[in-house]
């Protein structure tokens, strides 16, 4: 049994030379997120909420009876325009249902960044962090730390990279799900 701390790849845009996360590897990747999830024996999963690896999982999570936490940088709505509904794909839905149910449990977290900082992003990795340790440590389960990317740095400015950079930092074990 485990808490799991969620960070990955948003789906590629359509211009994008070098895939990281196409949009038709999509239900392949929800698959290896499942299966993830479930050889991990998760209770519970912590991440944002953007296209592609955040909202596979969060989706999966439901279905499977996984308990969900979401931290958002800024406002919903802010957050839906640029970095869910900006990419190939109909992920407005998905989004806007999770949300809903997340809204309703009392597992939505807004931590209220200014939508102009570049740290925003940054800052949400780290409580996404945060409050997968606190979790743990309430339930007497380990964290580990799942990276859905294809694998290869971004360089700086890579915020998946970041997350497991930090995880490691922490002591956690990193597991990674392949995009490509």
């Amino acid at each position: 049994m485990a808490i799991i701390a969620l960070a990955g790849r948003r789906i590629d845009e359509a211009s994008l030379p070098v895939p990281q996360f196409p949009l038709e590897n999509a239900a392949a990747v929800r698959q290896r997120i499942e299966s993830e999830l479930r050889r991990l024996q998760a209770t519970s999963l912590v991440s944002s909420a953007a296209c592609g690896a955040d909202l596979l999982a969060l989706d999966v999570a439901g279905e499977i009876g996984i308990a969900r936490h979401v931290i958002l940088p800024f406002d919903p709505v802010r957050f839906r325009a640029g970095s869910v509904t900006d990419r190939p794909g109909d992920w407005g839905p998905l989004f806007d249902r999770v949300v809903g149910e997340l809204k309703a449990a009392g597992t939505l977290a807004v931590i209220g960044a200014n939508p102009e900082s570049a740290s925003a992003y940054a800052v949400v990795n780290s409580r996404i962090l945060d409050q997968a340790q606190a979790a743990a440590a309430a339930a007497g389960e380990p964290v580990v730390a799942v990276l859905v990317w294809e694998g290869e740095s971004r360089g700086d400015g890579d915020l998946t990279e970041a997350f497991g950079d930090e995880a490691q930092r922490r002591g956690l074990p990193v597991v990674h799900v392949r995009t490509v």
